[in-house]
């Protein structure tokens, strides 16, 4: 709200809140139009890329947020930032296969308790960091980036904080297909079953080593 007021886009005060639902409301449009479209792509090249992608988002248009200088600056980057991030749903189809089926229900739960958490300490992060050259004159100076963008300090910490769990991808598996085969094979099985059918199972055809000398030698 302050931000919006600062931005001098409300000719009135009663128009604020007017303004702010708009920049609000851009970042989940953008999440409704890509979620489905995130969850294929999730599908198809694997949970670990879509979300480093996500990540890499906040990162940058997080923090391009903090920047904002006009009204449609902001809305354009909370709309980016809705579009781009598309980490809600892979996460949690990653939680279920990460973790045993026994266990799967505290794994997904774990996915939307942080998110709840995080509910709480993004908007305490942002008040008490907003408008630091204001609130902490002895530690920030109104020359400095941080009094010319008084916005900018709560988006960097989150960016910052953001960062370091991309750094901690770097040793998240990836957990696409790998249940493939046995599903696969469990399927197979009941059609079997249901069918009455017994098939048998294809191998792979024996390679012919009969022309090539290196294969007759180091074959068993």
């Amino acid at each position: 709200m302050q931000q919006i007021q600062d931005l001098k886009v409300a000719k009135q005060e009663q128009d604020i809140g007017f303004y702010a639902g708009f920049v609000g409301y851009t970042y989940f449009l953008g999440r409704t139009i890509s979620a489905v479209p995130w969850g294929m792509f999730a599908d198809k090249y694997g949970r670990k890329p879509c979300i480093v992608i996500s990540i890499l988002s906040v990162i940058v248009l997080n923090t391009l947020f903090g920047l904002s200088t006009t009204y449609w600056m902001a809305i354009v980057t909370r709309g980016l930032l809705g579009l781009l991030c598309g980490i809600l749903g892979p996460i949690k189809a990653y939680a279920s296969e990460v973790c045993t089926k026994e266990h799967q229900a505290l794994g997904i739960s774990l996915v939307t308790s942080s998110r709840a958490i995080a509910l709480i300490i993004g908007p305490a992060i942002g008040g008490f960091l907003a408008q630091p050259a204001k609130k902490y004159p002895n530690l920030f100076s109104e020359e400095s980036i941080f009094g010319r963008f008084p916005y900018f300090l709560p988006c960097l910490v989150i960016s910052v904080l953001a960062a370091g769990a991309c750094v901690a991808c770097i040793w998240l598996p990836e957990t696409l297909h790998v249940y493939n085969d046995d599903k696969i094979e469990a399927i197979d099985t009941m059609e079997v079953e249901k069918n009455g059918i017994y098939k048998e199972p294809t191998k792979e055809p024996a390679v012919d080593v009969s022309n090539n000398p290196l294969l007759c030698l180091f074959s068993p």
